[in-house]
């Protein structure tokens, strides 16, 4: 049976790092302030929104949502956007996906201040996600790296079979494995034999966004599974990519809920943070 590797040790840590510089930050005259951009109509969306409250508050983080309704204008959240930007007590910037048919979300991420994008969505930095240049790299690949460390794998010269290529996930993650000095195979949803190049991994992981597409028969006792899927089904329940039944024949497997997603939300308050020493930097550098 498969070591279940549960994300809460790994985020308790990173909270307790958080929280204690987040206390230095404010005894030095400053309050990390992030704000939260939601439009309605999507429930999921709301949640996330709620539960990130919740974490900044234990936090000692100041945080603030600014709600659209359903039918706001692009123009409208772009011009918030901008003032965000503009605010020197505004550390980081957050939209909660996915936006209404008629506002371009490209257009939205796109105007957010690369310094400001503790999602790390706007293009500077996803730039910086695949050259390794200073930046705001994504959340949940950064999660996914720290989740595999925590449990002990080691990534350097390690087979990793990475299955997903999307933009939020599996490309900015396989930027970093390489910068692991992992070896990696990018599979896909068009890959014809995913379990053929997970016959020769040691890591898989998986960021697809369809249930069930790694099966039990797929997989074998050495290799540990991190799963990134989050998939809804018909019953309204939360599921990953990989089949639970995959457990009982691999060496490891992160639950879902419970496992990436957890350790995600640590890091974007991580990245809020390192938002600060950022702009920190570059007030500096415009001054001398």
């Amino acid at each position: 049976m498969a070591i279940v590797m549960r994300a809460r040790e790994a985020a308790d840590a990173l909270y307790e790092e958080i929280r204690s510089e987040t206390k230095t930050i404010k005894e030095q005259g400053a309050v990390p302030h992030v704000s939260v951009i939601l439009v309605e109509g999507d429930p999921a969306s709301a949640y996330y929104a709620e539960a990130k409250r919740k974490v900044a508050e234990r936090l000692g983080i100041s945080y603030k949502l600014h709600t659209f309704e359903q039918t706001a204008a692009q123009e409208e959240i772009l011009t918030l956007i901008e003032a965000l930007n503009a605010d020197p007590n505004v550390h980081g910037i957050m939209v909660e996906l996915p936006l209404p048919a008629h506002i371009s979300t490209a257009a939205v991420e796109q105007t957010v201040s690369p310094l400001k994008d503790i999602d790390g969505v706007t293009p500077a930095n996803k730039l910086a996600t695949m050259t390794g240049a200073p930046g705001l790299y994504p959340a949940t690949p950064q999660a996914c790296i720290k989740l595999a460390k925590h449990y002990g794998y080691s990534l350097e010269g390690v087979n990793v079979a990475l299955i997903g290529r999307g933009q939020t996930v599996g490309l900015p993650l396989f930027h970093m494995l390489q910068r692991e000095n992992a070896t990696v195979t990018l599979c896909h949803s068009r890959t014809p034999d995913i379990a053929f190049h997970l016959s020769h991994a040691d890591i898989a992981f998986v960021a697809v966004g369809r249930p069930g597409i790694v099966q039990s028969g797929m997989v074998h006792s050495r290799l540990a599974l991190i799963d990134a899927g989050i998939n809804e089904t018909a019953s309204g329940a939360i599921v990953g990519d990989v089949a639970p039944d995959a457990a009982e024949h691999a060496a490891a497997l992160s639950p879902v809920p419970g496992g990436v997603g957890t350790l995600t939300t640590a890091v974007l308050f991580e990245n809020l943070l390192k938002a600060i020493k950022l702009q920190t930097a570059v007030k500096e550098a415009d001054q001398a």
